[in-house]
């Protein structure tokens, strides 16, 4: 029972992580409607930024700050000048995705010739370990827990009681509609990326103070994880991501206590495919984030 409860606790962590970067995928998913796979690399230049800004300053707060930035910037940039052209020419989403790979590969091997191959280590210390009922969490970890749920009521706020929420909502639902009503669709996007890019940066910097080491490929490893909890979830619907993110991130981190650690991945995917089977149309269906 005492090894359940720190399986449970360590898959929250997990989950806190993975609910960040799903929800980030899912939020870009639901208004482009086609999948970002540079999502990881994003991360990735999220934690190296991270990483880069802790050497200069030894500060947490700053280098966490650092991440956002880098990965909202980036973000915006990948949709200013590879996407929007594109979709201004009304390319096929299949078009736009396999874009979207090639940005991941030269993202990354960007990173690679920048920082090299070598594993490196982010050096925050994780805190004294603490004792919450049943579970054995430490400082950063109940930090990563609590920074992503609020995060996660953030991202409820933004879509239900804001413009832009109502906005992104509209674009999701119909693009042509929401021009017709005098919403400019670009911009929406623009701003979703921007968003979204945030939410892939803090997830790589939070993401590397849990595993302890980033490497170039870490955000592509990842991403089979994040696509996992989305479509789990359902495919561009931030309320199912989360949902998602909880169903996969505790199923992995339990499932470590019975099997080899190494097969966790494979459990991910078990569970999208027998979930899938019964439910197919995700844990929350699309007609739920039009209705939030």
């Amino acid at each position: 029972m005492h090894d359940l409860l720190l399986g449970i606790g360590f898959g929250l962590v997990t989950a806190a992580v993975l609910a960040i970067s799903t929800v980030a995928l899912s939020l870009q998913f639901s208004v482009t409607n086609f999948p970002n796979f540079a999502h990881g690399e994003m991360m990735t230049v999220g934690a190296y930024a991270s990483l880069t800004t802790y050497r200069a300053t030894h500060n947490a707060v700053l280098a966490c700050a650092a991440s956002i930035v880098a990965g909202a910037l980036l973000g915006a940039l990948i949709n200013k000048v590879v996407i929007a052209p594109f979709r201004r020419r009304n390319t096929a989403g299949l078009t736009l995705f396999v874009l979207t790979i090639g940005i991941s590969l030269i993202l990354q091997n960007g990173v690679l010739w920048r920082y090299g191959g070598q594993t490196l280590r982010l050096p925050i210390e994780g805190g004294a370990p603490h004792h919450i009922g049943g579970f054995l969490l430490t400082t950063e970890q109940i930090a990563i827990i609590g920074g992503a749920a609020v995060i996660m009521l953030g991202v409820h706020v933004i879509l239900k009681y804001t413009l832009f929420g109502k906005a992104q909502r509209a674009v999701a639902e119909s693009p042509t509609l929401a021009e017709a009503s005098g919403i400019s669709s670009g911009r929406i996007i623009n701003r979703t990326w921007f968003l979204t890019g945030g939410l892939a940066g803090l997830a790589g910097f939070v993401l590397a103070l849990t595993t302890g080491a980033l490497t170039p490929g870490m955000g592509f490893s990842f991403l089979l994880i994040v696509f996992a909890a989305a479509i789990l979830g359902g495919i561009g619907q931030p309320y199912g991501a989360m949902a998602g993110a909880i169903a996969v991130g505790v199923a992995m981190e339990v499932s470590a206590i019975y099997i080899k650690s190494d097969y966790k991945t494979v459990v991910a995917f078990a569970i999208l495919i027998v979930a899938l089977l019964f439910r197919p149309q995700g844990l929350v269906p699309a007609k739920r984030l039009a209705a939030a």
